[in-house]
């Protein structure tokens, strides 16, 4: 079992993380714009989701390797800047086309869509995998079980990040008004949809 400590100091270095905007956040309030709280369930879940994917390639050491092979690291990289400059053009996309007519099934798909689309943009995102390699280990002991520290580890992530999202999605529905306005849904998606394509440009310079 994990120290406290550990985790406590553990969730101090990766707050200025999670306090940077980020995929999550953009896909959060672009949802919640557009279909109301309900749509922040499947970002969070989606979000958590990857973090224990990536916690789970760290334990099993799948993610070292893909670290240390430039070539695989690069390939990642890419992939996950591809990801999101085409979700940042679906989502303008979807900005600028009426809705569809409602059907009964489609809350279902719709959640089931977002919970896809924030669970890869943590997949794929390296940065993500990066803490699980350079951070994560600055705070486990080697003579406890390794597996369990790092899943503890991801579970206070898991939670912060959590929160930090409930938060804003508490801040958006304080406007509730404004975001279900129509023009209003328009340009938070378009603004979505530029930080996401910035996003992966970003990611596929640096």
């Amino acid at each position: 079992m994990i120290h406290p400590y550990a985790v406590a100091a553990f969730v101090l270095a990766i707050l200025p993380v999670i306090a940077t905007p980020g995929a999550s956040l953009t896909l959060l309030i672009h949802h919640v714009a557009a279909g109301g709280r309900r749509r922040a369930l499947p970002v969070i879940l989606g979000t958590v989701s990857g973090l224990y994917a990536h916690a789970t390639l760290a334990v099993a050491g799948l993610s070292a390797l893909v670290m240390h092979s430039s070539q695989a690291f690069t390939a990642v990289k890419l992939l996950g800047a591809a990801y999101l400059v085409c979700l940042g053009l679906w989502t303008w996309r979807s900005t600028t086309r009426p809705p569809p007519p409602a059907l009964t099934d489609q809350p279902e798909r719709r959640t089931g869509s977002v919970y896809t689309q924030a669970l890869l943009a943590n997949v794929l995102n390296p940065k993500a995998a990066s803490i699980y390699l350079t951070l994560v280990p600055q705070f486990v002991q080697p003579g406890r079980d390794l597996g369990g520290q790092i899943i503890a580890l991801a579970t206070a992530h898991a939670l912060l990040i959590s929160v930090w999202l409930l938060a804003w999605t508490a801040l958006l529905h304080r406007g509730a008004r404004l975001l279900h306005r129509a023009r209003f849904k328009r340009a938070a998606g378009k603004v979505a949809a530029v930080v996401l394509v910035v996003l992966g440009l970003r990611a596929a310079t640096t």
